[in-house]
Formats: C-alpha cells, sequence, structure tokens
C-alpha cells in the first residue's frame, strides 16, 4: 500500500515539476529571440498558425495558463501570459 501511494506521488511530482509553463521561464523571453529560442525555453508550442506575415505560437491553453509569442520574420516582436504561477 506505501508503495502505491509512493508512486502515485512521484507521479504527480513528476506531471506537474515538468511543466515549463512558469513566470521563471516567461521572464527569460526577449525581443528578438527566434523560435528556436522560445522552444528551447518552453518546450514544443502547443498551437501555431501563420497570418499576414506572422506566425502566433501558444504554449498551454488560451483559456487557461498559456503563454503566446508572436514572430514577425523568425523574431519574436510580442509575448504575453495569463495564469502562470
Amino acid at each position: 500500500m506505501k508503495r502505491n501511494l509512493a508512486m502515485v506521488l512521484l507521479g504527480a511530482l513528476a506531471l506537474t515539476g515538468c511543466s515549463k509553463l512558469t513566470k521563471e521561464n516567461y521572464d527569460m523571453l526577449e525581443m528578438g529571440m527566434t523560435q528556436e529560442q522560445v522552444e528551447s525555453i518552453l518546450g514544443s508550442a502547443d498551437n501555431c498558425g501563420k497570418t499576414l506575415g506572422t506566425l502566433a505560437c501558444v504554449w498551454g491553453n488560451e483559456e487557461a495558463k498559456h503563454v503566446k509569442v508572436v514572430f514577425m520574420a523568425d523574431k519574436a516582436v510580442t509575448f504575453t501570459y495569463d495564469g502562470l504561477k
């Protein structure tokens, strides 16, 4: 029983500890970063879409905790977040 509880707790810790969507990581983002540089901090984007020469990528869920970065000519020009701690 104790072993099962320990495994469940370790699994839960692993899931919460692996998220790269933190305020600390968001604060590492800088204007002019490439998508590759941003992904080295946040991991792969969950969703990206192109519009009028820009690429907008979202990490997380826009209705909840997320980071959104807009790239123009492969350089970050804006970034926003919501729900990060």
